[in-house]
């Protein structure tokens, strides 16, 4: 068994769905935003701040390639993940990538906290913006692409399992 590895823009959910999907596989979680936390011992949005966004996804990547995948876990990314190569080269050598799909209007609406939540984008750059650009990276890498749009959590969960089944994940 591979590790599953949650893609997808900020807001969709990934770190939620993450969380409930490793406890019913019985699987260990790893939020990377966290390990890029514990690691510089700053915030995000402080990193951003104080270093620049090529920094913050520097550090992404830098966390990324140290996680140890030698056991499955469900990792959520940071939804800039996938605009640096090496870091979804490991992934995805070591798992199985499941883009979280929304449409943007539903991420604008989840996602009010944009000047703390440490989002690697220039500052003038809208949601919108940083949807249009991301997508096609998140297209690129995944496996399989779940529809979460107007769906309970437990209905994303479900539905993510049967993906991971249809693609023959489970045996």
């Amino acid at each position: 068994m591979k590790s599953i590895i949650l893609i997808g823009m900020p807001g969709c959910g990934k770190s939620t769905l993450g969380v409930i999907l490793a406890k019913e596989l019985g699987l260990d979680f790893v939020d990377t935003d966290i390990v890029i936390q514990q690691r510089t011992g700053e915030l995000l949005q402080e990193t951003l701040e104080k270093k620049g966004v090529n920094a913050l996804l520097d550090e992404e990547e830098n966390a990324i390639i140290s996680l140890d995948m030698s056991k499955p876990h469900v990792v959520s990314t940071g939804g800039s993940a996938p605009l640096r190569e090496n870091s979804m080269k490991h992934l995805r050598e070591n798992g199985i990538c499941v883009y979280i799909k929304l449409p943007c209007e539903e991420i604008e609406s989840r996602i009010n906290n944009r000047d703390t939540r440490g989002i690697a984008a220039g500052k003038d750059e809208t949601l919108r913006d940083i949807y249009n650009y991301r997508t096609p990276f998140y297209e690129r890498y995944a496996d399989i692409t779940a529809d979460c749009s107007d769906k309970s959590v437990s209905e994303n969960v479900s539905a993510i399992k049967q993906l991971l089944e249809a693609a023959g994940y489970f045996g």
